[in-house]
């Protein structure tokens, strides 16, 4: 049997983990394309695209071709891009309603579990976001969804992007604590690997519906986490004994 220590704080994923990013992005994409008359872009691979956005932008930061920057900057950057590609050039549009669009990042549901897992989480152990999100986005989604965070850390703290070992590590600094004495909670398999790789402790969280039930593009990266289930509120009956 694998020797732990004592989890003394979990650090949380948020965007597919906490949240149903594709839902709600897709929600508010609805509108917004169909004010430009363009019923021919699905709502939802309007989702898919934008976030497909992600991780390309994030590696700039991460090579160091590119200074820090917010999520929020990036998450814009990645909408006109989009726009471009469907035709739609982003000058001609109106700047609030992009600016409102962008934003939709910080109005993402829950899973159905979430918060109630969190609050159970919580009486436990210190919870804390360890996203690429930045404060201001973590912030505003955290009163919206009722997400009972202690501390919102993560990228725009350590300033340093997910994967790199270093977003891990500056996190646990941050509490205080060892890195196997933090726990990463997440959805994705390679953010898994990379806390592991860290130190961290490992809990995985199946959400079969993040990319609308197709493969998540990570599925290859799968390991025997520490911890494994299908809910937060599963993760609480795990850890809360």
């Amino acid at each position: 049997m694998v020797h732990r220590a004592p989890i003394k704080a979990l650090a949380f994923d948020v965007f597919g983990t906490v949240v149903d990013w594709r839902s709600g992005i897709a929600r508010e994409a609805a509108p917004f394309l169909a004010r430009l008359n363009r019923g021919d872009i699905d709502p939802h691979r309007f989702a898919d695209g934008w976030r497909k956005r992600y991780q390309p932008a994030l590696e700039e930061v991460r090579s160091g071709r590119r200074p820090f920057v917010i999520l929020d900057t990036l998450h814009r950057e990645a909408l006109e891009d989009l726009l471009r590609h469907h035709a739609i050039d982003p000058a001609t549009l109106d700047e609030a309603a992009l600016v409102d669009l962008t934003h939709a990042w910080h109005r993402l549901d829950p899973w159905r579990d979430s918060v109630e897992g969190l609050t159970r989480l919580k009486a436990a152990f210190p919870i804390v976001t360890l996203s690429n999100g930045n404060i201001a986005l973590m912030l505003e989604m955290a009163r919206r969804a009722g997400l009972p965070w202690d501390a919102i850390l993560g990228a725009e703290v350590s300033r340093i992007y997910k994967p790199l070992p270093e977003s891990y590590l500056a996190t646990a600094r941050f509490l205080g604590i060892a890195p196997g004495e933090l726990c990463l909670v997440a959805a994705h398999h390679s953010d898994l690997a990379a806390a592991r790789a860290a130190g961290l402790q490992t809990a995985y969280v199946d959400r079969p519906q993040e990319y609308g039930g197709r493969p998540a593009p990570d599925a290859d990266a799968a390991q025997d986490w520490d911890y494994s289930v299908d809910s937060l509120t599963r993760l609480a009956d795990e850890l809360c004994r």
